[in-house]
């Protein structure tokens, strides 16, 4: 029999909304300009949760990385 211990599950997009209490735009926004760690599987994007946590400890969705030369 195969163990599978420590797997952690995909989420939604939906479910990373949730989680993180941002909309659904500024994920795509994140995935699209600043790399946040998001899997395209068909026509859905997948994430882990431990990866989206890591990638946003790393600064991943700080202001300071605004890329579009705006201020704010």
């Amino acid at each position: 029999m195969e163990e599978r211990l420590n797997v952690e599950p995909w989420v939604t997009l939906k479910d990373v909304q949730s989680y993180l209490g941002v909309g659904r735009e500024t994920i795509l926004q994140w995935i699209n300009k600043r790399n946040m760690p998001a899997y395209k599987v068909g026509r859905l994007w997948k994430f882990k949760l431990g990866e989206v946590d890591d990638w946003i400890r790393s600064g991943g969705a700080s202001d300071d990385n605004n890329e579009d030369g705006k201020e704010k």
